[in-house]
């Protein structure tokens, strides 16, 4: 990894998992770490846990919870009295996975409100201290299931049906086609920003038992942690793809980076599905989230010729 002294981060869902190794690498290697966490209990205790095992690390807790607009922009409001101006990356990698059917404080579908909306908002309220930093990188967390399902833009609430499996891969594919808009966007305006996209392959982390144990589902969770033991990469390993997104040299705008074998090994440029790369989708999303989130973009102008 490169030398990271000088940059700034923010790294969602910091306090458990891939989140807790990225930011944990990040300040081993140098960063300024903010860990964006739901629970300040655990927020907390990844920040004491950083701190004692790198007790040179630059980490601050901070509250965020995706799942609650309000909270997205006390957040972006305290950043800029924290930490001033600038923001060299945000990493996108808090979620939630194959929920029972809830909604988010907002009213939105829970998988769909805080994997996507919540970040597309926070990333927005957030662009003008990324565009202020020289080289800033935005990378959102994605998942090999974003594969299972293609938008439904006439239901991104999944009101008229809900497969818990369908909405995360439905939440997954929007992650896709935010950054692969946002980088178009960037683009245009001629920023030098990149916005890339991640993921882990199979990681084992408390993602794949949140859903059955919040249902009472013990012989799933069961079933989940078995697998996590078995055939589960390490957490330490599935936060690599993010890395290498977040801090390796060369990484171009709107490029999808996981393990080379698909669920396991070094991160390599991965294979996405094609509705992920449909520009008029992409478009679609993002005016409809703008509209659902009341967070509008605002990019520089092109310099005139």
């Amino acid at each position: 990894m490169p030398d990271q002294t000088g940059r700034i981060a923010v790294v969602t869902g910091a306090n458990s998992g891939i989140g807790l190794v990225t930011a944990g690498e990040l300040a081993r290697h140098g960063a300024q770490v903010v860990l964006a966490c739901r629970s300040a209990e655990r927020g907390r205790a990844a920040e004491a846990l950083i701190r004692r095992r790198l007790p040179a690390a630059e980490v601050d807790f901070m509250p965020l919870d995706l799942a609650d607009l309000g909270s997205v922009r006390t957040f972006a409001a305290a950043y800029a009295e924290r930490h001033g101006d600038r923001l060299d990356l945000l990493v996108n990698n808090a979620g939630v996975m194959a929920l029972p059917y809830g909604r988010t404080a907002d009213g939105f579908e829970t998988q769909f409100g805080v994997n996507h909306l919540g970040h597309f908002a926070l990333t927005g309220l957030l662009l003008p201290r990324l565009l202020a930093a020289p080289s800033a990188r935005v990378v959102s967390v994605s998942s090999s299931f974003h594969a299972i399902a293609d938008l439904d833009h006439s239901d991104l609430n999944s009101e008229r049906h809900y497969r818990r499996w369908v909405a995360y891969g439905r939440s997954k594919t929007a992650n896709l086609l935010f950054v692969h808009e946002l980088a178009r966007r960037l683009a245009a305006t001629g920023s030098g920003m990149v916005a890339a996209s991640a993921h882990p392959g199979y990681a084992a982390t408390n993602l794949q038992t949140a859903g059955p144990r919040q249902e009472g589902r013990r012989s799933a969770e069961r079933i989940m942690e078995l697998a996590n033991r078995i055939v589960a990469q390490p957490a330490s390993a599935g936060a690599l793809p993010t890395l290498y997104a977040a801090t390796a040299p060369g990484v171009r705008p709107d490029e999808f980076i996981g393990p080379r074998f698909g669920w396991r090994g070094a991160p390599v440029r991965s294979r996405r599905a094609r509705w992920t790369l449909d520009d008029v989708s992409a478009a679609r999303l993002w005016e409809a989230s703008e509209r659902l989130t009341g967070v509008a973009y605002d990019f520089p102008a092109l310099p005139a010729a």
